[in-house]
């Protein structure tokens, strides 16, 4: 089975990705429309370093099989058990939804277009 597969087959919970974060004028950040995607969740809360080289504490280390963006937030759940209201501001969700403050994306050996990517939140 190559890895590709592999983490297909391991991520099996489900997350809502709100991607494309941009600035809204207002102190805030606006969203793409957010989609479910497949994930492998670890709640570990470690120190790591973001894009910047600064020292943060992670919380939680996750495993996904696409391309995600820094800033962008993830929540762990599905999209029917957010609000209309929280689908559209994903500051409004009061547990479980955190920045990703790094990305993780390594190719496997051999490989230019097969990935292992690691999101730390």
């Amino acid at each position: 089975m190559g890895i590709e597969k592999f983490l297909q087959k391991i991520c099996v919970q489900t997350a809502v990705f709100f991607g494309n974060p941009t600035p809204n004028g207002y102190g805030g950040m606006s969203y793409d429309v957010p989609i479910e995607i497949g994930c492998r969740w670890e709640d570990k809360a470690k120190v790591i370093s973001d894009n910047t080289g600064q020292e943060i504490i992670s919380l939680a280390e996750v495993l996904v099989t696409q391309d995600l963006s820094v800033q962008g937030i993830l929540y762990l759940g599905k999209l029917t058990d957010l609000s209309t209201v929280q689908k559209a501001n994903p500051a409004l969700i009061e547990n479980g939804a955190y920045s990703i403050k790094r990305i993780d994306k390594v190719p496997m050996i051999k490989s230019t277009t097969v990935f292992v990517r690691t999101v730390y939140l």
